[in-house]
């Protein structure tokens, strides 16, 4: 009987926790994802042609989340983006920047909603009817996603809305992979 009971304790001391599967885990955290970039204008800004085009799009992502609340994500968090190249009948506009975001989720058990909003530093490389424009310049950024994490790993699907002044539209979809430390 205390054998069987000497069993049991060990057996469940190395199960993981309830917080470990539950999500929201604290700590600095860092990660990939791979999109669809589109981007859309109208004609005043390439030349007299409107342009929506879209290609695949990726990020690197670095954050930290705080864990204060146990139900409650709040995070900070930073990524490089790159919209590729998207073209449309001869245009083609290159959009690549530095985002920043503050965080704000719910965990429902393993599965999570958040939101974010932040800021995005942005180039932009149009080339349109043998005009060629390159600027730069920050405005805001948005976001809304869910989450699944398993222990220390986390996989994320989520819609990014980037209000450059350059384009009518700059939106991301994506599916990404987070490991927290």
């Amino acid at each position: 009987m205390k054998t069987s009971m000497a069993a049991a304790v060990l057996a469940s001391s190395l199960l993981p926790t309830g917080t470990a599967l539950a999500g929201g885990e604290s700590g600095f955290y860092m990660g990939a994802g791979l999109g669809q970039g589109t981007i859309k204008a109208d004609g005043a800004s390439l030349g007299g042609n409107d342009f929506d085009g879209n290609d695949t799009a990726w990020k690197a992502i670095v954050g930290y989340n705080f864990g204060v609340v146990p139900l409650i994500d709040l995070a900070v968090e930073g990524s490089y983006v790159d919209f590729g190249k998207p073209d449309d009948g001869g245009a083609e506009v290159e959009l690549t920047g530095w985002d920043a975001f503050g965080l704000v989720g719910v965990n429902l058990g393993p599965v999570g909603l958040f939101a974010k909003a932040g800021m995005f530093m942005w180039d932009s490389d149009i080339k349109a009817s043998g005009i060629s424009d390159a600027n730069s310049d920050t405005d805001a950024a948005y976001g809304v996603g869910a989450r699944f994490q398993l222990f220390s790993i986390t996989g994320r699907v989520e819609f990014e809305y980037f209000d450059v002044g350059e384009v009518d539209d700059a939106y991301l979809i994506s599916a990404s992979a987070l490991y927290t430390f």
